[in-house]
């Protein structure tokens, strides 16, 4: 389970590997066009406890209690020790350089405790940025970057294969970075510049290049993930300037993709996890194998082999992904399994170098009552799923922790299992509700873990996910507006993709009937403003469905521009609008839904990033937000629109409690009022814009989804893409 960027737009523009030095709170080194809130804004997440793929955890070798985490697409963290909790790292990372929030990989320097870096670079693909590595002297309180010409790829397949990032374990000036699809860079001036050296393999255009770098003693071990299983994939160097196949590897498609690797100085022996692809997906075969550095002898060591059944007789098959050894008892590690669904992946465990293991899982009890959505709506958790990420605190023996696609497990005890997740969200959040009435301020949609329904901001839900049915992903969410107890939502999932609720959306029912392209299409919803009417769209291409007897039945409504959004007016139940980007036209219903006749036209014709959004309590009062092209409003239904001047650029749109003394709700915005995009408010309907958040917190790409508190002026919640929800407040 594991969230994807919306948008291809506004990538990182390619750059020359050359020191870009910055530092908190000011990476991008703009000033902000609008004026910055008077007293400033405080902001945190809506806790909702993790969410996403945990992709590494790294526990420092020479510092008790210091450890990092990376994960696919929501940045970095370190954990604070004496707070119990993980601290976001890469939060200043701005809207103009989305690609680097995912964490290729990180390093340590064991000689230099203060010393950290990351390797950042969601996607390699074309239409992404290049990218970067981020360089620490204060533990991640303030950075250096070096832009890089190649490209990284955080929330690709091989993102959870060992740290791809290494200090050199004879020169603490000396790093070394394994690329996908460019070879090996080195640098020597610790990460300020960097430079392609020779390496033995040949980097393919399509595959997974280096896939870990590890150091056993004064020895640089690295991983190459593009073997054909007949070819080398493990090499070596013991001087940092010739490079070798390590000999008497193995070979076959059980060891054809180096995992991950870790070392055991005790006993000198390097332990490596193979899988027949990289992972998280896709791996169906794989072995361990450990290697006496001093000899040159290997011996596999793997707990259970793929390829058998289980009690029900389905085909057990799976990889190795995770390794840890423990740094106080020789030849005592761990493993994990990856991609093993049948018989749910598990964490071995060995006390005599691989000879004998025990699986964790056989007798682990879970707790999860901190972060109920891992119950997945009623079904008891499950050891975890995804299990790359494994880390052995060099401290305490019995400390695990490993990641799943969803949460970090961890154990004091190697029986009991609890997330270790406090101050970890990864939500990619597609939308927010916030409710004029009832006891949750806040309803958020999600990638991969649906809706939740939120009754505290300072706790995961205590409901988890809303079930009945459970979506993995949310597509549509919406409450009627003078009906606000009144809520449906859409979604993929395997028993149904629509539900209502008649209690704010605490509880929910399944609609008793779904158009046929539901399951395949599920798309956004909306229900008009007193719950009588719900309009669905499925897609592009595909039609939208109307149903007046809360899902019962459902009837095509040939009007309806194919693939767009539907929007209730807030006020009058007969209204309802729609915006079709092929043609740049606003469509708008005054039957309720029945049918719709075009309004506006000429409106960003042929582009399909935007959005329609109505002001609470306001009849025809529409804006659109067609993105780099502006920000619109129409006060007539649609019939015609103005473009707000006071606006660059306009991603997403919300409103809120109006200011006191105001007529008009406050709006918030995702844009731009001159050349920063930013978080902004105006008390004004728009003629002027204030900017609430600042450069210490921007999250990267957050153009999905914004919502102001009614009940709460000046609070505002929005929704990242890989940050989860943050909201702020007024200081």
């Amino acid at each position: 389970m594991s969230m994807y960027h919306l948008s291809r737009r506004s990538v990182l523009a390619g750059t020359a590997a050359v020191a870009a030095v910055v530092s908190l709170p000011s990476i991008q080194g703009r000033a902000a066009a609008a004026s910055p809130a008077k007293g400033g804004y405080r902001w945190r997440n809506a806790v909702q406890g993790g969410t996403g793929f945990i992709s590494g955890v790294l526990f420092h070798p020479s510092v008790k209690g210091l450890a990092y985490l990376r994960t696919d697409i929501g940045g970095a963290y370190r954990w604070d020790d004496r707070r119990d909790r993980w601290i976001p790292l890469t939060d200043h990372i701005g809207w103009d350089d989305w690609n680097l929030l995912g964490v290729e990989a990180m390093a340590v320097d064991p000689a230099h405790p203060d010393r950290v870096y990351l390797a950042l670079g969601t996607y390699a693909q074309s239409w992404a940025g290049n990218g970067a590595v981020l360089r620490s002297e204060d533990r991640g309180a303030t950075w250096q970057r070096t832009d890089l010409t190649v490209k990284l790829g955080a929330n690709e397949d091989g993102r959870g294969c060992g740290e791809r990032l290494l200090v050199d374990p004879r020169d603490s000036d000396t790093l070394w970075l394994g690329t996908r699809h460019d070879g090996l860079l080195t640098s020597t001036d610790r990460g300020a510049s960097w430079q392609a050296v020779s390496f033995p393999a040949a980097p393919s255009a399509t595959g997974q290049g280096i896939t870990l770098l590890v150091a056993a003693g004064r020895t640089v071990y690295a991983g190459w993930g593009d073997s054909d299983g007949t070819s080398a994939n493990l090499y070596r160097t013991a001087d940092g300037a010739t490079w070798e196949a390590v000999p008497g590897q193995p070979a076959g498609t059980a060891a054809r993709v180096p995992v991950r690797a870790a070392y055991d100085r005790h006993t000198r022996e390097l332990y490596v996890t193979y899988a027949n692809a990289p992972g998280p997906n896709g791996q169906s075969d794989g072995s361990v194998h450990k290697l006496r550095v001093g000899s040159g002898k290997w011996t596999e060591v793997t707990p259970v082999k793929p390829g058998g059944t289980t009690a029900d007789g389905s085909a057990d098959s799976f990889g190795y992904g995770g390794v840890a050894v423990d740094a106080r008892r020789p030849g005592t590690l761990v493993v994990s399994t990856n991609n093993r669904w049948a018989d749910i992946d598990t964490v071995f465990r060995s006390t005599d170098g691989g000879r004998t293991w025990t699986s964790l899982k056989d007798r682990a009890v879970f707790d999860v009552s901190e972060t109920p959505y891992l119950n997945w709506g009623g079904d008891k958790p499950k050891f975890g799923w995804w299990i790359q990420a494994l880390a052995l605190d060099p401290y305490d023996s019995r400390h695990v922790v490993y990641g799943t696609g969803a949460t970090l497990y961890g154990t004091r005890d190697l029986k009991n299992w609890a997330p270790q997740i406090r101050g970890v969200e990864e939500a990619s959040v597609r939308q927010l509700i916030s409710p004029p009435t009832g006891t949750a301020h806040l309803l958020s949609g999600s990638g991969d873990i649906g809706v939740m329904y939120h009754e505290r901001l300072t706790a995961s839900p205590s409901r988890g996910m809303a079930s009945n049915p459970v979506f993995g992903t949310a597509t549509g969410l919406s409450l009627a507006a003078a009906k606000p107890s009144y809520v449906v939502r859409a979604g993929w999932g395997d028993h149904g993709n629509g539900a209502w609720s008649n209690d704010g959306g605490k509880t929910w029912a399944p609609f008793e009937a779904q158009p046929d392209v539901a399951k395949s299409a599920p798309g956004p919803i909306a229900t008009n403003a007193d719950g009588s009417v719900l309009l669905w769209s499925f897609g592009t291409g595909n039609p939208g469905y109307r149903s007046a007897d809360n899902g019962a039945g459902w009837s095509e409504v040939t009007s309806f521009p194919k693939g767009a959004t539907p929007v209730a007016d807030p006020v009058d139940p007969a209204r309802c609008y729609a915006f079709d980007t092929t043609s740049g036209t606003l469509f708008a219903s005054t039957d309720s839904g029945r049918t719709f006749t075009a309004r506006a036209t000429g409106l960003n014709s042929g582009d399909t990033e935007f959005q329609l959004a109505v002001t609470p309590g306001r009849s025809g009062h529409l804006w659109l937000s067609l993105k780099w092209n502006g920000l619109y409003r129409s006060t007539d239904g649609g019939a015609s629109f103005s473009k707000v001047a006071s606006c660059r650029a306009s991603y997403t749109l919300g409103f809120g409690k109006a200011a006191e003394g105001a007529a008009y709700p406050a709006v918030y915005m995702v844009g731009s009022t001159e050349t920063v995009t930013a978080v902004y408010r105006s008390d004004d309907e728009a003629k002027t814009w204030t900017r609430i958040n600042d450069d210490r917190h921007q999250w990267g790409w957050i153009g999905a989804c914004i919502a102001g508190d009614p009940r709460v002026y000046g609070r505002v919640y929005i929704g990242t893409n890989g940050r989860g929800v943050q909201y702020g407040e007024p200081v």
